[in-house]
Parts: structure tokens; sequence; C-alpha cells
């Protein structure tokens, strides 16, 4: 009765660290970064060439770490990325130079978007229907985790001598005890089902597991066979769409809402950061508990949904209510400190760091700036999110607001609360578990990989846009804008994403091949007509 209690335990220890060890390295760096500014005297382009090495690492491994996964299996890859993460953050920490710091960066960067992948696919693959999306929702929980664990120790060694060593250092602690959880727990290869014993059959005949599996090349996602094109169409489609609702950039205006509703100075860094980082944890726990059983689409749904108005709420009452920005370098490394902040975090006042990834990797993101300040980034799972430097955003004046004002300022702070805990209970942690479970397991790395690049790039291309899109049309209209692109993901989500719960990935293979999702709009199937039996398996080398 304790194996298959110890075996989910492990299974949960494998996402929770996967996800505890992007969130701190995405997040790490708004604690060292000053101190490194000051340390190697980095200029402002210095500074975004060093925050940014950690997407080139991680783009590269979008586009070839699906061919290590699909090839030498999803336990072997995360063995390697913690291997490679381990000889990254070496690199960072006995650093004498700025070139060996964006090496290790773009190694680090390099190993958690590798681990992000295959940990998601790895946990999906090996446990059951019931367990599924709670076990992969739980990397988006880590994620989050690590970066607020990674706040606490930036305040603790801030004025350590080298804490930015230190720093870097502890990021390899969640990699070696995930590694150690993973040394006990079986691979996650096409014999995964073989640990839940019973597999479907079509026809009455019994399809050996291992034996006549089809083969899949790259291009076969976006031509017919199987269905393959509609299942591009939807893991895309989540992707971008997760981006393009501007959930990157609306963060940036998070400290400057708790700015506007009279938080001053360090507090309203400090909100920004820890207060809406509370809330994804709490959203994204929240999603942990509904996703097996409201289902993946309802919380897409209703996510989405939720998104558009908030979004649009902050836009509508920015109309009313004018918030400033602009971009700015500070040359001054101390124009950015936390004044009043013990330690000093060396985090920017005008803009809390990184709350999210992933994923996004989350299952987690591109570089913006010309300034020290961290942008806050989504989620393998996200799998992928990142903090990179960005345009500082500049609060408004620091009087006190109108009377007649005060209203509309707590109305764009509900609304960013909102907004923050419907991406973090829908989008965050749910488009990498449906891009776990649609794909053949013959090709899903190198699916789920692609899926990851265009998901790098899309946040890119909109942290990118950001401000020449605001000295375009404006910031409200800005934010119009990504309600209306929530609103066209909607209706994505409702005509095209499956519900996927309650299914094993057989199932959910099958239903694909036959096509019936696009026919059902997302209803579930009937496993009425599904044959069943047990089948003896050699145990998987």
């Amino acid at each position: 009765m304790g194996r298959p209690s110890l075996f989910l335990a492990l299974c949960a220890c494998v996402s929770l660290l996967g996800g505890l060890t992007f969130g701190y390295e995405l997040a790490v760096i708004s604690g060292a970064l000053l101190p490194l500014q000051l340390d190697f005297g980095l200029s402002c382009s210095e500074q975004e060439l060093l925050v940014g090495s950690l997407l080139l690492g991680a783009l590269l491994a979008s586009l070839v770490g699906g061919l290590l996964i699909d090839r030498y299996g999803r336990k072997q890859a995360i063995l390697g990325s913690n291997l490679v993460l381990l000889a990254g953050s070496l690199s960072l920490s006995l650093a004498s130079s700025l070139t060996w710091l964006v090496l290790g960066r773009s190694v680090a960067g390099f190993a958690i978007s590798l681990s992000s992948m295959a940990c998601c696919i790895y946990v999906s693959e090996l446990v059951g229907p019931r367990q599924r999306g709670v076990l992969v929702s739980l990397y988006e929980a880590g994620i989050t985790v690590g970066i607020l664990l990674s706040y606490a120790l930036n305040y603790a060694l801030a004025g350590a001598l080298w804490g930015w060593r230190h720093m870097f250092g502890w990021a390899t602690a969640p990699a070696l005890l995930q590694s150690l959880s993973l040394l006990l727990l079986p691979p996650g290869t096409v014999d995964a089902a073989a640990h839940r014993d019973l597999i479907p059959l079509q026809g009455g005949e019994a399809t050996k597991l291992g034996l006549g599996r089809p083969r899949y090349s790259f291009l076969d996602l976006f031509r017919t066979r199987d269905n393959m094109r509609g299942r591009t169409m939807v893991g895309l489609g989540l992707v971008l769409f997760q981006q393009l609702t501007g959930q990157p950039n609306v963060l940036c205006y998070a400290s400057t809402i708790f700015h506007s509703v009279g938080f001053r100075g360090a507090s309203s860094a400090v909100l920004a950061s820890v207060g809406l980082g509370a809330v994804k944890v709490a959203a994204t726990l929240t999603a942990m508990g509904l996703v097996d059983r409201a289902g993946r689409r309802a919380l897409l749904i209703a996510g989405c949904a939720l998104m558009a108005l908030s979004v649009s709420g902050i836009g509508l009452v920015s109309f009313a209510v004018p918030m400033a920005s602009g971009p700015s370098c500070l040359a001054m490394p101390n124009a950015t400190r936390l004044s009043g902040f013990p330690g000093d975090s060396g985090l920017p006042s005008g803009l809390a760091p990184p709350l999210q990834p992933m994923t996004d990797q989350s299952p987690g993101r591109p570089v913006l700036s010309t300034s020290e300040e961290t942008k806050p980034r989504p989620g393998a799972g996200d799998p992928t999110a990142l903090p990179l430097p960005a345009l500082s955003i500049v609060p408004a004046a620091p009087a006190s607001p109108a009377p007649e004002h005060a209203l509309l300022h707590w109305t764009a702070l509900v609304c960013m609360m909102l907004f923050v805990s419907a991406f973090s209970f829908s989008f965050g942690p749910v488009t990498w578990l449906v891009l776990s479970e649609v794909y053949p397991v013959e090709i899903r790395g190198r699916a789920f990989a692609f899926c990851n690049s265009f998901n790098w790039a899309a946040n890119l291309f909109i942290s990118l846009s950001f401000l020449d899109l605001i000295g375009a049309i404006g910031l409200s209209w800005t934010f119009l804008l990504y309600g209306l692109t929530a609103v066209f993901g909607l209706g994505f989500i409702y005509l095209f994403v499956p519900e996927t719960k309650g299914q094993s990935l057989t199932e959910i293979d099958q239903q694909f091949q036959k096509r019936r999702f696009a026919l059902s709009f997302g209803h579930r199937q009937s496993s009425a007509g599904i044959q069943y039996s047990r089948i003896e398996v050699s145990a998987a080398s």
C-alpha cells in the first residue's frame, strides 16, 4: 500500500523541485545584478547582455531540446540538464569577468529550459489521469515558490561579502534534490504506461507497448496524419494567446498601481513583488485543486474571460487617471536601491522582479531594456518565464491621489490582482499540462519544444513592441488591445481546445486520431466503446 504513495510523492518532488529550480534561476538575477554592477562596473548594455544571456541559452534549448528528450528519454534529459545547471552555477559562482558571467547564465538558461520541458512530459507520462493535472500543475507552483525563495535569499545575502556568488550557487540545491528523487523513479519513456497496467485496445486486438508504434518526423506536425496539424494548432494557439494577452507587460505597471493607491517607496516594490507573488501562489494552488475536477478547458475559459475583463478595466481606469511611463537608464547604482529595505535586495524601486514562467515552464522570457530593472515574466512552464532588463516604468509623481481618483486607483489595483490570479489558474499551469497530453509519445518532446520556442519568440515580440505600442496608441488603448486579444483567445479555446481531464494519454491520442475533439468543440468523448485488457509487460530498462 505504501509503494503507490511513495511513487506519487517522488513524482511530486520531481515536479515541484524542477519548478523551484526554474523560478529561482529566473529571479536570482534581480538581487545579484546590483552588486555585480558595483563589482564589475557594468554599463546598461552589459547588464542587458548579462540578464538576456539566459534567454539565449533557453532559446537554444527550445530548438534542440525536443530531439534530446525524444532520443535519450525524459529522465535522462532532466538528469543531464541538472549536470549542465551545475556547470553553469559553478561558472557564475567563480566568475571573475563578464565573459564568464554571460557564459554561466547562458548555460543555466539552456539547462532550465530543457528541464522544464522534460519535467512536464515525464510526470504526465508516469502518473494516471486522476493525478496528472495536479502533479504537472505543481511545476507551476514550484516556479512561483522558487521566485519568492530567491527574493528571500537575495535579501539575506545582500549585505554579505561576495553575496552574489552564494546567490548563484544555491540554485544547485533543488536540482540536486530533484536528481536524487529521479534515481528512485523509472524512465519516462514509451513504456511508462506499463506502470498503470491497463492500456486501451482498438478493434479488440491488443496493441503491444513498444511494438508497431508509428514513427513521426518533425514535418508531421504540420500534416493531417493522425490529426497532427490540429494538435499543433491547439499547442501554438495556447502559447501564443498566453503571451499576446500582454501578461508580461501588464505586470510592468504593478508597482505603479500600488504606488497610485498610496504605497510609497520600498513598500510599493515589496508589495508588487511579494504581494503579487503570494496571489500567484494562491491562484496556482487553486488551479491544482480544480484542474482534475472542473477540467483544463473550464479553467482556460474562466481565466481568459477574467483576464479580458480585468486588463480592460485597467485600460479604462487609465483613461481617467493617466499613469506616466518613460524609458530610463540610471547610471548611478544607488538611484535604483530600495531605500529603507534592510540589506537592500538590489531590486529597482520602480518595478517588481518577475513573478512567473513556464512553462511557462511552465512550464516560463525576453530582453527589453536599457535599465537594471527586471520585468515580470510568466510561466514551463510557464515553464519558460525569464526576467530580463526592461525599460523602466517610472511611477507618477508621489503626490497623494485626489479624492475623486482614489476609487479608480483602488479599482485598478483590484483589476491587477484579478488579472494575475486569472493567468495563474488558467494559462500559467494549464497550457503546459495540455501540451504534455495532446501529442503522441513518439514526438512529444519535439512537439513540446517547438511550441515552447514560439512561447519565447512571442514573449520577445510582445516585450519589444510594448513601448512602441504605447507611443503609437497610448497606454489605455494598449491595455484595451490586450483585452480584445483575450476575447479572441476565449473564442479559440471554446472552439478548438479539447477537454482532456480523466483520460489516459492513449485515449487522448486515439480520439485526436479520430478527430472527435474537433467535431465536439472540446466536450469529452465517452470511453464506453474502448476496451481494456490486462497485459504483461516486461520491465523497461
